[in-house]
């Protein structure tokens, strides 16, 4: 078995290598810090985007209950227009009739 000495230079060249690592892990930190903070507002942000969602979702609800009410309301306008057109009908008729009895007797 041979025994490796290490020189100067070796192990300049180690210390090289590991200043070296210990920069780059420093930056793969920062890195990780930017990652995490651009993570965090992300969340943020969906959780507001979720509930203007939700918002939106109990404005549209409210929306369609709010026509339903008025397609409703429609409908009874229209009976209620429909009843009072065929009163007048029927009141026109009678008047034509009374009016017709007035000239048959003259």
């Amino acid at each position: 078995m041979a025994v490796v000495r290490w020189t100067d230079e070796m192990l300049d060249e180690l210390s090289s290598s590991v200043s070296e690592m210990r920069e780059s892990i420093g930056e793969l930190r920062e890195g990780i810090s930017e990652v995490k903070d651009s993570v965090d507002g992300l969340r943020i942000t969906v959780q507001a985007l979720l509930q203007v969602a939700a918002q939106h979702q109990r404005d549209m609800e409210d929306v369609k209950e709010q026509q339903a009410e008025i397609k409703q309301k429609q409908a009874e306008i229209q009976q209620r227009q429909a009843e009072s057109d065929e009163r007048f009908n029927v009141l026109l008729e009678e008047v034509r009739y009374l009016i017709r009895g007035n000239d048959n007797n003259n």
